[in-house]
């Protein structure tokens, strides 16, 4: 049903913290959440699933808690288990394959490079440059045919978003990349206000 609205409406999509938030965006008239999955802690998962039980739900798991592809597709099935009714990561398309493959409706992610690390030099945002416009856009269409069904795309160019959002088959959430995208994407804390400084 998501998809046979794409490009007729935008869908309105939060990250809610605990189940109290979770109820009032259902009650609210939210039309999707993610949920942050700790495989190690799945009861909050859970209980945020059982408080907002008719609104679609992606559990979003760790990048680093799926070595293999058979992990990542275990770890799947464990959120689908718990009430997920898709799974969001960072993963390659390899094991975004592998779950799509094995049944399970996968969200990827571009844009934002979220880690520290010695190519990157930290957390920044990306596409601003022909060069990186065109590997995000590379990147997509890569989850595109690994089986994705859609794609966090998170602070980008409001323009680029909107170009690739056309160009691609995925549903495309916006997370600070401007309003282009299929969902509009914003954390419960912010929306509330009840985040911490900065």
């Amino acid at each position: 049903d998501l998809r046979d609205l794409k490009g007729k409406r935008v869908f309105v999509e939060t990250l809610p913290f605990s189940p109290e938030e979770a109820a009032a965006a259902e009650v609210a008239g939210i039309d999707t959440m993610k949920v942050r999955f700790d495989p190690k802690r799945p009861e909050l998962a859970a209980e945020i699933r059982k408080a907002a039980p008719n609104t679609f739900m992606s559990f979003s798991v760790p990048l680093v808690a799926a070595a293999t592809e058979a992990e990542a597709v275990r770890l799947a099935y464990t959120a689908m288990e718990l009430g997920a009714d898709a799974v969001m990561c960072q993963w390659s398309p390899r094991f975004i394959s592998a779950a799509a493959e094995a049944g399970v409706p996968v969200q990827g992610h571009a844009g934002l490079i979220p880690r520290k690390s010695t190519w990157t030099g930290g957390l920044r945002a990306v596409g601003k440059t022909l060069d990186e416009a065109l590997w995000i856009y590379q990147e997509i269409k890569r989850l595109e045919q690994a089986g994705a069904w859609a794609v966090e795309v998170e602070v980008i160019p409001a323009a680029l978003l909107a170009e690739i959002t056309k160009r691609t088959t995925l549903l495309t959430a916006s997370i600070g990349a401007g309003s282009g995208g299929d969902f509009q994407f914003l954390f419960a804390e912010d929306i509330l206000g009840s985040n911490r400084p900065p």
